[in-house]
């Protein structure tokens, strides 16, 4: 099991959507992933933990959003509460002001998508 434990920001239980792919493509390489979110089931036999709980996670190496920034702001504290070493900005949630934030307190943020990094080895 690797340790980079990634916490997926608007996870979804639908197969379809890029959140749900990234948590394969995790699972697959052996990667620890907390599904988060506003939608409630869960994805591959992990509960999506209620983000409007704002649970809390231990250990956090990253979280990778696939939320869009105008629904960011309210979550802001709890991102930065986790304190993930990383958070990646997937395409279409781009947050020139998370990203400040984040790097304010010492956390490395990417805009890149976390599957391309997946697929090439760069995660």
């Amino acid at each position: 099991m690797d340790y980079k434990k990634t916490v997926i920001i608007g996870a979804s239980p639908n197969p379809s959507r890029y959140a749900y792919l990234a948590a394969e493509m995790l699972q697959q390489r052996n990667i620890h992933f907390v599904p988060v979110g506003i939608k409630s089931g869960e994805v591959l036999g992990q509960p999506i933990l209620n983000l409007k709980e704002k649970p809390p996670i231990n250990e956090v190496h990253t979280i990778t959003l696939y939320i869009g920034p105008q629904n960011q702001p309210e979550w802001y504290d709890y991102l930065l509460s986790l304190a993930p070493k990383r958070i990646i900005f997937n395409p279409g949630t781009e947050n020139p002001e998370l990203a400040k934030m984040a790097k304010e307190n010492g956390i490395e943020t990417l805009y890149a998508c976390n599957l391309v990094m997946l697929s090439s080895g760069q995660f």
